[in-house]
């Protein structure tokens, strides 16, 4: 089992910048993938960015390209979301998630909010 829990959620005016934090616990040295989703009311979850933790190869949707950046610390077993130049539609719930061979967890969600 995976543990995963979130922090650095918050209210931010437009052009603003948050951190995300995500410390998982549980997996030893079973995870090969983290990442985080987002999903605003009404709407899909969708991916916002994820990186590999084998090499460190990283994906970003391309809504928040050159603007949020993702990274990791192996020895914590944490990963981080820069998000830089953020924008009112940036507003969502953040959801970390966790990939194993054989499964995926998710945190627990951290509520974004991007107005004036």
């Amino acid at each position: 089992q995976v543990q995963l829990v979130e922090s650095g959620g918050g209210l931010v005016q437009p052009g603003g910048s948050l951190r995300l934090s995500c410390a998982a616990s549980g997996a030893g040295t079973g995870i090969n993938n983290m990442g985080w989703y987002r999903q605003a009311p009404g709407k899909q979850r969708t991916l916002v960015a994820n990186i590999v933790y084998d090499g460190g190869s990283t994906n970003y949707a391309d809504s928040v390209k050159g603007r949020f950046t993702i990274s990791k610390d192996n020895v914590e077993n944490t990963v981080y979301l820069q998000m830089n130049g953020l924008k009112p539609e940036d507003t969502a719930v953040y959801y970390c998630y966790a990939r194993t061979r054989f499964s995926t967890y998710w945190g627990q969600g951290t509520q974004v909010t991007v107005s004036s």
